[in-house]
């Protein structure tokens, strides 16, 4: 029995996946900022995350990603209307820093569930186009963003995170709330795929 070969991503798809290496966006339209909180950023009982992939095609203008996004400078951020508790608005948000050399993405993640804590986490994410089957059976391409590295960076971090080829270099100016130490720390890391 012959395997079936591959079948080709369509022009529109590598056009796509282009665009999201360029800007992080799909049709012009943001990534949705909380599906960092999925790839668990708003989970922080759990020691990894548990949803690790997410079809960028299918999140953006979804049900479960229609909360409103804005823009705040070079910030996406997306917030979730809290009415059951008193801590105030879950809010999650992220700056694209760019491409790497071998083609991941590294983004720059927020979380803040409402209360005082805003949780900072670089990403390093795999993008890929994918196949899938729609409800009736008919073809369509996936665009696949996958979370291959998450580094938490700590309540309230601050600094700056650069790219040089596929080196990720993450100067830390204060570590958390109770950091005022005024001490530049600097960490680099390689953005590789497992």
């Amino acid at each position: 029995m012959a395997v079936p070969s591959a079948k080709a991503i369509e022009p529109a798809s590598a056009a796509l996946i282009a665009e999201l290496r360029r800007s992080f966006t799909v049709d012009g339209k943001p990534v949705p900022p909380e599906i960092f909180r999925d790839f668990g950023d708003g989970d922080l009982a759990d020691s990894g995350a548990i949803w690790v992939t997410v079809d960028v095609r299918a999140a953006i203008g979804s049900n479960l990603y229609f909360d409103a996004i804005s823009r705040n400078g070079d910030w996406v951020v997306q917030r979730k209307v809290q009415t059951d508790h008193a801590f105030g608005d879950e809010l999650t948000g992220y700056e694209y820093i760019g491409a790497t050399e071998n083609g991941l993405l590294v983004v720059l993640a927020s979380y803040s569930g409402g209360g005082s804590g805003v949780f900072m986490t670089l990403h390093i994410l795999d993008l890929a186009a994918g196949h899938g089957l729609d409800s009736d059976g008919k073809p369509y391409d996936r665009i696949n963003l996958t979370d291959v590295r998450a580094i938490p960076l700590g309540d309230r971090w601050s600094g700056e995170v650069s790219i040089a080829k596929n080196t990720v270099t993450i100067v830390t100016e204060r570590a958390g709330p109770t950091d005022d130490s005024g001490v530049r720390r600097t960490t680099t890391i390689e953005a590789s795929r497992p």
